[in-house]
């Protein structure tokens, strides 16, 4: 098994990943829904992680080093069309980050997108969304308190914090709030059901 091979293919899905993403951001697309070509993107990579996967396991950093095991954490939590998959990584995840061999805050913020996907409150926080009021703010989640312990044991800084960090790099990405806040919502609602999320 040619694991430095592995870790070169994972780090070529993640750059196709953000290089698109850099593009929706240049031309102010970031925000307008979930693009066609960036979810067929996500798809096509979710396919090829779960197919190494089933091989190797789950990428720990002790098989395919540091920058692969984030490249394939953010492969995972961009594969939101894909629910099975992502429902399969969180649970290897979580056993990868009790034997020390992946990060704990990934964990976190996969475990929250799932979460959210699914329409239940978040643990960590760290999903953000535009709100009634156009300001991007956390997704649901338990509770305050709890929340900004479970983020303080894992190295993150409070809710409050990261609300004022998100909001102001949506300044700089030039991101706006949609221009029908309940019908974006509704189509979320839709797409939620078509992928099985709900």
């Amino acid at each position: 098994m040619n694991y430095n091979e592995i870790a070169e293919n994972i780090i070529e899905l993640k750059n196709s990943d953000l290089e698109f993403r850099e593009k929706l951001i240049e031309s102010g697309k970031l925000g307008d829904g979930y693009n066609q070509e960036m979810a067929e993107i996500h798809n096509k990579n979710a396919k090829t992680l779960n197919e190494i996967i089933d091989k190797i396991g789950y990428p720990t950093v002790d098989k395919v080093g540091k920058e692969a095991n984030e490249a394939a954490w953010l492969i995972i939590q961009h594969s939101i069309g894909q629910p099975n998959f992502m429902k399969k990584c969180v649970q290897l995840l979580d056993i990868a980050v009790k034997q020390n061999k992946a990060n704990s805050k990934n964990l976190a913020y996969l475990t929250d997108r799932i979460a959210v996907c699914a329409n239940k409150p978040q643990l960590y926080g760290t999903q953000f969304d535009w709100d009634e009021n156009g300001e991007l703010s956390p997704n649901l989640f338990d509770d305050l308190k709890m929340v900004n312990q479970r983020r303080k044991s894992i190295g993150l800084n409070s809710i409050e914090e990261q609300t004022e960090l998100i909001r102001k790099q949506a300044k700089k990405n030039q991101q706006s709030p949609p221009t029908d806040f309940k019908r974006r919502k509704k189509e979320i609602e839709e797409w939620k059901k078509i992928v099985g999320w709900i």
